[in-house]
C-alpha cells in the first residue's frame, strides 16, 4: 500500500461502480458533498482523461472526534474515493487507508477505534460497489 492508498479491482466500468459506490455511501447515512468529474473538467479546457471521478463523503460523527484530538486530520477529512479507468481499460477504486491517515496525524489509540470502524465500513462499501 504504497503512500496508504488502496487499490481494487472493479468488475464494473467507471459510471457503475462510481454510482454503486455513492448508492452504497448515501445508503449509509453519510453525507456526499461532491462528485467531481476530472475527465469532464479535461475536456472542458480541450484536453483529454480517461474516466476520473472523485467522490468526496463523509459523516461528521466519524471525523468530529479525530478532529477534536488532532485537528490536522481535516486536511484528509472528508473522505474520498477516486473511480478511475487505466490505460488498458481497468477500472479502479481508490482511496487513502484510514490506518495511514491516523499515522500521518499521530492520532492515538483512541483514535484508532474510529479508525478501525471507518476501514470496516470503507472496505465495506467497496467490495459492494467493485464486486458483480
Amino acid at each position: 500500500m504504497p503512500g496508504g492508498l488502496i487499490n481494487i479491482r472493479s468488475t464494473h466500468d467507471p459510471e457503475v461502480t462510481m454510482n454503486r459506490f455513492e448508492a452504497e455511501v448515501r445508503g449509509r447515512d453519510m453525507t456526499v458533498f461532491a462528485r467531481i468529474d476530472h475527465a469532464a473538467g479535461a475536456a472542458a479546457t480541450g484536453l483529454q482523461l480517461r474516466p476520473t471521478n472523485l467522490l468526496i463523503f463523509g459523516n461528521a460523527k466519524g471525523g468530529t472526534p479525530l478532529m477534536q484530538q488532532v485537528q490536522t486530520v481535516g486536511i484528509d477529512l472528508p473522505l474520498k474515493a477516486l473511480v478511475w479507468q487505466d490505460a488498458s481499460g481497468v477500472t479502479w477504486l481508490s482511496y487513502n487507508a484510514p490506518n495511514w491517515v491516523a499515522q500521518r496525524h499521530g492520532l492515538d489509540e483512541t483514535g484508532n477505534v474510529t479508525i478501525k470502524a471507518m476501514s470496516d465500513t470503507l472496505n465495506a462499501i467497496a467490495e459492494k460497489a467493485t464486486r458483480p
